[in-house]
């Protein structure tokens, strides 16, 4: 095995008060893909700038090879004395290194060089960031949530330039399926400590349960060490009437360590507040139409939302996604063509800027608007240091200013403000942003369980698989399209859209019917090829065992992903652990290739039926 490019040992580091990083490690090996994941607060980011050498620790030891050359990718980019997007990308570059690669990458990303530096909104700042990054081609790149701010087709490009790439990479990102695409090994880092798995992220959150799930037996065990010395103590001593100092020492010993035990960081509880249920059709709009001059944002526009819908709108930057959610809302009014709010709505709407939090408010009074110390959730007062403790916040940070918090707790704040307010109309946009991947697992389920209607901007590709029934893209022109599903379901069908379609694949608008929706105006489109008039014996055979083959293939896949969750099975089995992974990708491909499969010919049996 190579030695490493870069290591951390036994690093320690607090900020004046409890530790933050207790003996935690990182090893670095040439062409390495890590991701680094971990709860919000968790010291990730930090962790990272150990890595890159921007913060010195209290404690440990950092070694880094000679002549190895690293790049670091903040979350926060700063552009400040660079004239231009390439003064500041060429800004990063030593002796030896193209200059025609950084302007290449600028191209690519759809910046133009001679840009003025200081005039980039947050999406343009990443982009230019990840193009001084990567166009040195260094040893080691070090990437904080990469995908902040990157729209779709921005996150895709990204993608395929890092599996291009030779450099070893150490992701921090809360995008699932941008890990899993990207990591061969994954380090967790949990109450200031790392622990390894050599697998990728997409078998973590197995290991992690698991790991959970024995410590949580070893503090059962231990809680039942600690009744029978407490027996002891109460009956024992009496009796003897002598104190046994050795076992009271012992029971004080156990009790410490129960409770350092439970120190790791808590759930958030999430829970919507459900208004009373709107009317059935929440939002329809008919032939909408808006312009920004001569620039078409929305073009001819029909698009009906139904109680209990979960809508996710997605295109690229500039696309105009927030645009489209102010005309639904009546926020502003089309050219042409009607919205019509349907009756009973109660709308919470959490903001992509976080712009609703003002600074110099303490945490407490942006939960109350200035309202007291308590809140209703549920019909019942609760004080706002308990409500907050759902949302992971300490007593001690209720009168803390808004402006000292890092981004994923400000996430964590919106949220706490807009479900504690009751609502049947969600309104999202870009909630996934910098929360970290336990708060996105609550929030999906806070969402698929929501009785009311959800409106979601995301470029999150797996929250939109999980949350959205339906999908609205902007193809651009002003062209929007509906289709059935989540984002890897849109894929599908345009993937299925005929040759010749005058669309270039890209479906339906959306002022047609949708395929599988629920109202009687929905219809189904029909992607299928036109010339069969039904389905082949074949077609119906696949159709019908489909469901079977498919569940005999995520059976397996979980079986394969439990070997790779044994700890230390690459160091105690190379051959096994790649037998594993190769198991896991060609099943994945077949399972993939599977429900695409039945996805297909489901379409296509609707749309004959409905025909």
């Amino acid at each position: 095995m190579a030695p490493p490019l870069l290591s951390l040992d036994r690093i320690h580091l607090s900020f004046g008060g409890d530790p933050l990083l207790v003996d935690a490690a990182l090893v670095i090996a040439p062409r390495d893909r890590l991701c680094l994941v971990g709860r919000n607060g968790s010291g990730k980011s930090t962790l990272l700038k150990v890595a890159a050498g921007l913060v010195e620790p209290d404690g440990g030891e950092r070694f880094l090879q000679p002549g190895t050359t690293v790049r670091y990718l903040e979350q926060e980019p700063d552009l400040a004395g660079y004239p231009t997007i390439g003064d500041y990308v060429e800004g990063g570059l030593e002796d030896g290194d193209d200059p025609n690669r950084a302007r290449l990458l600028l191209l690519e990303l759809g910046l133009d060089p001679a840009r003025p530096a200081q005039a980039l909104s947050g999406g343009e700042a990443r982009r230019a960031a990840l193009a001084r990054v990567l166009a040195p081609e260094p040893d080691i790149v070090l990437l904080d949530e990469p995908t902040n701010h990157l729209d779709l087709p921005a996150i895709e490009w990204l993608e395929a330039k890092l599996l291009a790439m030779r450099s070893a990479i150490v992701l921090i990102s809360h995008d699932r399926r941008f890990l899993e695409r990207l990591s061969r090994a994954t380090v967790w880092l949990e109450r200031g400590q790392t622990r390894r798995l050599e697998a990728s992220f997409a078998s973590f959150e197995a290991w992690r349960d698991e790991f959970f799930e024995r410590e949580a037996s070893e503090r059962h065990k231990l809680d039942r060490r600690i009744a029978m010395e407490e027996d002891w103590i109460r009956y024992g001593v009496t009796a003897r009437r002598k104190r046994n100092q050795g076992r009271l020492r012992r029971l004080g010993e156990l009790r410490e360590a129960r409770r350092t035990a439970r120190q790791a960081s808590g759930n958030v509880a999430l829970k919507a507040l459900d208004a009373e249920l709107s009317g059935k059709r929440v939002i329809e709009a008919e032939g909408v139409s808006f312009s920004f001059g001569e620039r078409a944002i929305v073009r001819d526009l029909t698009l009906r939302v139904h109680r209990g819908d979960r809508l996710a709108i997605v295109g690229a930057n500039g696309v105009g996604k927030t645009t489209l959610i102010n005309l639904l809302m009546g926020a502003i009014v089309p050219t042409t063509g009607t919205v019509k709010l349907g009756t009973g709505l109660e709308v919470v709407t959490l903001d992509q800027r976080r712009e609703a939090l003002m600074p110099d408010w303490t945490l407490g009074e942006a939960i109350t608007d200035g309202r007291g110390d308590s809140v209703v959730i549920g019909g019942q007062q609760r004080h706002v240091v308990s409500y907050m403790k759902d949302f992971l916040f300490t007593p001690e940070q209720v009168r803390s200013p808004v402006g000292v918090l890092s981004g994923g707790e400000r996430g964590r704040l919106m949220l706490a403000r807009a479900l504690a307010r009751p609502a049947n109309l969600l309104v999202l946009d870009e909630p996934t942003n910098d929360l970290d991947l336990e708060t996105l697992d609550l929030l999906e389920e806070l969402l698929s369980g929501f009785e009311g209607t959800v409106i979601l901007v995301s470029h999150d590709r797996d929250f939109i698989d999980r949350v959205a029934t339906s999908t609205l893209a902007g193809e651009g022109d002003g062209s929007w399209i509906e289709y059935a599903g989540g984002y890897s379901d849109m894929l599908a069908q345009r993937r299925q859209a005929p040759a010749g379609d005058g669309r270039s694949g890209a479906g339906r608008r959306a002022s047609e019917p949708r395929a599988g929706g629920r109202s009687s105006e929905a219809r189904p489109a029909a992607p299928a090829p036109a010339a069969p008039g039904k389905l082949s014996f074949k077609e119906k055979h696949a159709l019908a065992t489909l469901p079977a083959t498919i569940a005999a293939l995520e059976e397996k896949l979980a079986k394969v992903e439990a070997v790779l969750a044994e700890p230390g099975l690459y160091a105690r089995d190379a051959a096994r652990f790649q037998k594993a992974v190769d198991a896991h990708a060609r099943l994945k491909g077949e399972l993939t290739a599977a429900e695409e499969q039945w996805l297909e010919l489901e379409v296509r049996r609707e749309a004959l039926e409905g025909g």
